[in-house]
């Protein structure tokens, strides 16, 4: 089992890129677009909703740490031409703001 978990981890490792917001809009509209805060790890994230775990995620929800991506923000990032990290766990793609450099 602790093998199965960290080809998963390694999986969705491999599958976390960064993506313009703007190439999101249609799952974003759809609906399919999940925010995850940028203090959390985007992998243990997906990790937790691919293998349903409730009490890791419930917690989160209730923060608002992951939840749909708001209209505010998918405008604001258009509009800024923002890149985001996402990875899919379908039906979804979470998305996770990128760190902007600080000169």
């Amino acid at each position: 089992m602790a093998l199965e978990q960290d080809e998963l981890t390694l999986r969705l490792n491999a599958e976390t890129a960064t993506i313009a917001w703007s190439e999101l809009q249609r799952q974003f509209a759809q609906g399919r677009t999940l925010y995850v805060a940028p203090e959390l790890d985007l992998v243990a994230v997906a990790k937790a909703i691919i293998e349903d775990h409730s009490a890791y995620m419930e917690p989160l929800v209730a923060k608002e740490s992951v939840r749909a991506v708001l209209d505010d923000e998918a405008q604001t990032w258009l509009a800024e031409d923002k890149a985001v990290w996402a990875v899919v766990v379908p039906p979804y793609v979470l998305v996770q703001p990128t760190q902007e450099a600080t000169d």
